[in-house]
């Protein structure tokens, strides 16, 4: 039985320290309301984000859309890079990818967020299985889930996503059949696939 799993990585948010609760940009806002237009399109029948408000504002218009409550699920949220904001964040996200093993102090490695980011995905492809599912998220968690079921997916690939991006992954019980970028910024839709078995 086929289910599709809709990663959308959460439109521009307005920067703020408070990691949990900063909201989306009036461009973001924007970016979200044509995503869930789209989405709508796609007979989606679980909506599921993080529980940062940025990745919750971004989907939540499609739940409205369908009747249905975003349901939060912590294992989506962003990789933690380290307990207090880093002097240089390049450098500092090139070390954990270059070294999936290191973490900074109090951060999370790759292989650490990657674990928590997997477990999640194939607890909701238990759950809904057969269904259309809308995960509102974030890029780094994000690339990690699709770099363990292909390693092409990579840091340059993670540096080349939009804010919002829309790829949809298809699978048969856990196993990765399709993945097919649907959606990017510019509000095309893209059918570039870059996964099929």
């Amino acid at each position: 039985m086929q289910t599709n799993v809709y990663l959308v990585r959460h439109a521009h948010s307005t920067f703020t320290p408070d990691e949990l609760g900063r909201p989306l940009s009036v461009q973001g806002l924007i970016d979200a309301d044509r995503i869930n237009s789209f989405l709508e399109k796609e007979d989606i029948d679980v909506v599921i984000a993080s529980q940062y408000k940025r990745a919750v504002q971004t989907v939540e218009g499609i739940a409205q859309r369908i009747g249905k409550e975003v349901i939060i699920e912590n294992g989506f949220k962003e990789r933690k890079l380290a307990e207090n904001p880093v002097d240089d964040f390049d450098s500092a996200i090139s070390k954990v990818w270059q070294n999936p093993s290191f973490s900074w102090e109090g951060g999370e490695s790759n292989i650490e967020a990657q674990k928590r980011g997997i477990s999640a995905t194939f607890k909701i492809l238990n759950r809904y299985e057969g269904k259309n599912i809308a995960v509102g998220t974030h890029g780094n968690i994000m690339v990690l889930i699709m770099n363990y079921l292909d390693k092409k997916y990579d840091f340059h690939f993670w540096k080349s996503l939009d804010m919002p991006d829309i790829y949809k992954l298809t699978f048969n019980k856990a196993i990765l059949h399709d993945v097919t970028r649907i959606w990017s910024r510019e509000g095309h839709r893209k059918n570039e696939r870059g996964y099929q078995k």
